[in-house]
């Protein structure tokens, strides 16, 4: 939501009190980093296998993308999110059944929040000037502070920083020549996975969070990043050892070598063991 936007209209005063307030810039709520939920909350999902929903206004409902623990995501528009949110519930009819009970017992149907179009539209001509876009546009190339000030290396080429848990050099790019070498065949390979219907991207190459006992968690780990740094795979993808660590990473994913159990393992040919998918196929 357009900070401007919404103080102007008066709107975000009201939308900090219900608990949606302004956020960084960026992939946030849409990639995963929008935090942790509540402990409680996570152990009940857990540990009752309780398929938790999620309204977002985003673009993207893959299982699991929010947050780990949604199973189920659902995509509406920032005024439905608001209003699922007030309800608490995504199983509820709201031609039928009251948001919420104001003090003084009244009901509060869905019908008696939203706006006419009307009403939208005076909202939207008072409040969304084109100054907004003047000023904002105007000093679009001229950074800020911080980001100025960053030391810039100089040379025609990336200066690889081998300690850097973001960037890494990945070894496509050693010895490579103007004549790339032919293709080779597969021989004498194993199935890694066998998947039914219903797989994503987001299945095959998460962008969300590093889950603490992944093998990307271990490789981080070892190299002295707290947990609380993980960040998301989507904010290490220039790091090919993480990313490789990461593919088909979900905790959501389910594996049919296993039977139904729900997780980012397989089978190891030929010992048997049971082990991640990055460990298996290493």
């Amino acid at each position: 939501m357009d900070q401007n936007k919404s103080c102007s209209s008066g709107l975000q005063k009201y939308l900090n009190q219900l608990g949606f307030n302004i956020v960084g810039y960026g992939c946030t709520t849409c990639i995963g980093n929008s935090g942790d939920i509540d402990e409680a909350v996570a152990s009940a999902i857990t540990e009752n296998d309780i398929v938790a929903a999620a309204v977002l206004s985003g673009n993207r409902n893959f299982e699991g993308r929010v947050h780990p623990l949604t199973r189920a995501n659902y995509l509406a528009s920032p005024p439905l999110v608001v209003a699922y949110a007030l309800a608490g519930t995504v199983d509820i009819d709201f031609d039928t059944e009251p948001i919420g009970i104001a003090k003084d017992g009244t009901q509060i149907f869905f019908r008696d929040i939203w706006p006419s179009s009307e009403e939208i539209a005076d909202v939207v001509q008072s409040s969304v000037l084109p100054d907004m876009f003047r000023e904002t546009y105007n000093a679009i190339t001229k950074g800020n502070p911080m980001w100025n000030s960053l030391s810039v290396p100089s040379g025609n080429l990336y200066a690889w920083d081998s300690t850097s848990t973001y960037i890494h050099e990945p070894p496509y790019f050693k010895g490579m020549t103007m004549s790339p070498p032919g293709s080779h065949g597969v021989k004498n390979a194993y199935c890694l996975l066998n998947f039914g219907d219903s797989i994503t991207t987001d299945h095959i190459s998460p962008a969300g969070s590093i889950h603490k006992d992944s093998p990307a968690a271990r490789y981080l780990t070892e190299r002295g990043v707290d947990r609380r740094d993980f960040n998301s795979y989507g904010s290490r993808r220039g790091n090919d050892e993480v990313m490789a660590r990461g593919t088909f990473a979900n905790i959501r994913i389910v594996n049919k070598f296993l039977n139904g159990e729900v997780g980012p393992k397989t089978i190891h040919i030929p010992s048997g063991e049971k082990l991640s998918v990055f460990d298996a196929a290493n």
